[in-house]
């Protein structure tokens, strides 16, 4: 069934849409005839006055080229801007520390860094990249959706005359472009490690509901801990907590949970406050780690133990793969990975 609101939308504008989406998401290039006036009437079995008006908005806004006698053409793309782009999925005190990160990295460069959020859609994460693109920002980097399948087709068809697009942070999908990724395997495995070592129970896993939609890092992030429980401690069963307010003493007593393994720092926060309001203490009862090594886990007391992603390392790597290689040269496929940390504190 269409969305309702579709019906309140004029077709000349939602036609321009589809046009318009279908040259961000390159399944128009640059260059490529565009529909005539005839050609969309028969296609969208609209009114000749509309089909018109389509081409003149197109126009107008810049995706296309009207030649006298010959066509529409998607427009060629223009001089690159110094501007690097970044896409992100959702906001977390740890994606802050990244985007800082890359900035100054840019600004480093002079470069100017503009970042937007796509709240893990795909769709949305396609549409801010097809518009950096036809904007001719010098590059354009994602840290990607959750589900990367969706998008990997888009990727593929971009062209050595658009600006590099390298991925950030995460990706399980494989294609020929840039990544710059840190090992999340690798840092809950380390602290997991750690805190079976310190107490004789098991440890439970805290999530961040917060994290919308399908989230393939904290999957991964998931299945590395209960991998480790069924290897080190097969007969303890695993406990895995929606979010740091969950947190009840009591119950993981009963169920011989010694520690505990935040997917963020701000849910270790909320689980330690949970704690110590019921009578607990951390780590004299508890044992508490934490992923992302930021500010909060720092400066919190008692500090927090956290797996250190490495932000700085990636985006220094970040700058470097973009400062180096043929601007036209289509894209090697380079796979840089970050190994984090894990920092032993207080908890």
């Amino acid at each position: 069934m269409a969305d309702s609101s579709d019906s309140l939308t004029p077709i000349y504008k939602r036609l321009f849409e589809t046009y318009r989406d279908d040259i961000l998401q390159r399944r128009l290039q640059p260059g490529q005839r565009v529909d005539s006036i005839n050609e969309i009437q028969c296609k969208h079995r609209v009114a000749r006055e509309t089909a018109k008006r389509v081409l003149r908005l197109l126009a107008a806004e810049g995706y296309i080229v009207q030649r006298r006698g010959k066509g529409s053409f998607v427009a060629d793309l223009g001089p690159k801007r110094r501007i690097w782009g970044l896409v992100f999925p959702f906001y977390s005190v740890q994606y802050e520390d990244l985007i800082l990160e890359v900035s100054n990295q840019a600004g480093r460069l002079g470069r100017e860094l503009r970042h937007f959020c796509d709240y893990n859609n795909y769709e949305e994460e396609m549409r801010l990249v097809g518009i950096m693109l036809q904007e001719r920002y010098e590059a354009v980097v994602v840290i990607p959706t959750m589900d990367e399948s969706r998008t990997w087709e888009f990727y593929s068809k971009l062209s050595p005359r658009d600006s590099p697009v390298v991925l950030l942070d995460h990706t399980m999908t494989c294609n020929s472009f840039r990544f710059v990724v840190q090992s999340y395997d690798l840092g809950v495995t380390r602290a997991v490690h750690y805190l079976l070592e310190r107490k004789p129970g098991g440890v439970a896993f805290v999530e961040n509901e917060v994290w919308v939609g399908r989230n393939m890092v904290l999957e991964l992030m998931r299945g590395t801990y209960l991998d480790i429980l069924r290897r080190k401690r097969p007969d303890f069963e695993p406990v895995i907590l929606p979010r740091g307010s969950a947190v009840q003493a009591d119950d993981l007593r009963r169920r011989g949970v010694s520690a505990l393994f935040c997917c963020d720092d701000i849910s270790a926060i909320q689980a330690i406050g949970r704690l110590r309001e019921q009578g607990a203490g951390v780590p004299r009862d508890f044992s508490v780690a934490s992923y992302g090594n930021t500010d909060l886990s720092r400066f919190f007391t008692p500090p927090i133990s956290s797996v250190d992603p490495r932000n700085a390392e990636m985006a220094a790597i970040l700058a470097e793969i973009l400062c180096t290689g043929e601007p036209d040269a289509a894209p090697a496929r380079q796979e840089r990975v970050v190994l984090p940390e894990l920092v032993v504190r207080g908890t």
